[in-house]
């Protein structure tokens, strides 16, 4: 174990700290404020995928990022299928805006809204415990995944596409993932299914860190913007709660959730 692989720790901490700060107040206070900051997030989410993906998009930037959370933030007080169109609109807003990266914008970016309206509904239709516990769950994975990493190293999870990531610091993730639906299991009316849920969280998590390194590593950039000292962009901080939250808007449909709870 060399220093060099701690480097990036503190500034991650201290933009961490104050990530966790903004996003538990707005979590509590739930209401408006939850979901304007979860409209702002996906706005400015969009702006940073057009940024990469076409970089000469300047202005297209700015204007479908607005576009992007307008849509966000009005769907979320709409009937379900009034809602469904305008998470679309961003994406098919953008094929005359980009010259490249079209496909590849409207696709994230339906993911981004679709995610987004998610973690709106998951705070307004189950309340504080269950929003926290997917934050937790997120949050565990990615920590969990860090420590693992790059303490134990060992064979990589996709070199070719993000080659910090390793199998040790997935199985970590998934690990103390079970351990925070676990908890929750026990403190609420959630059966011990609510651990392999957990599991099937964090893996969704990965996947959203997986896909979201996989358009940087084909845009050329280390980072998806430089918003948030040692983490890059919201993108980077919160691709992996895109996949949690898609994933369980997904598989809500599938199976109980929560589970064991009538």
């Amino acid at each position: 174990m060399t220093a060099s692989r701690w480097t990036d720790l503190r500034p991650r901490v201290i933009s961490a700290a104050g990530l966790i700060v903004i996003g538990l107040g707005a979590v509590w206070l739930g209401g408006i404020f939850w979901r304007g900051l979860i409209a702002l997030s996906c706005g400015v989410m969009v702006w940073e995928l057009v940024q990469m993906l076409d970089t000469a998009r300047q202005r297209s930037s700015r204007v479908l990022a607005l576009v992007a959370g307008s849509c966000a933030l009005a769907a979320i007080y709409l009937p379900p299928a009034l809602a469904l169109p305008l998470l679309l609109l961003p994406s098919m807003a953008g094929f005359g805006q980009m010259e490249r990266g079209g496909v590849t914008y409207s696709v994230f970016t339906a993911l981004i809204m679709l995610a987004g309206y998610g973690i709106m509904a998951l705070r307004s239709d189950f309340g504080l415990t269950w929003m926290l516990w997917m934050v937790l769950v997120v949050v565990v994975t990615d920590v969990a995944g860090y420590f693992a990493g790059r303490a134990i190293g060992g064979p990589k999870l996709w070199p070719r596409v993000s080659p910090k990531k390793t199998w040790s610091g997935a199985v970590a993730g998934w690990t103390g993932a079970a351990v925070v639906g676990l908890l929750f299991a026990g403190t609420t009316h959630a059966g011990p299914g609510l651990a392999g849920v957990s599991i099937a969280i964090s893996m969704a998590s990965q996947i959203g860190d997986i896909a979201e390194s996989a358009i940087k590593r084909r845009a050329g950039v280390k980072d998806s913007s430089a918003l948030l000292p040692g983490h890059g962009g919201l993108l980077d901080r919160f691709d992996g709660m895109l996949g949690a939250a898609l994933f369980l808007l997904i598989a809500g449909q599938i199976v109980d959730f929560p589970p064991g709870v009538e």
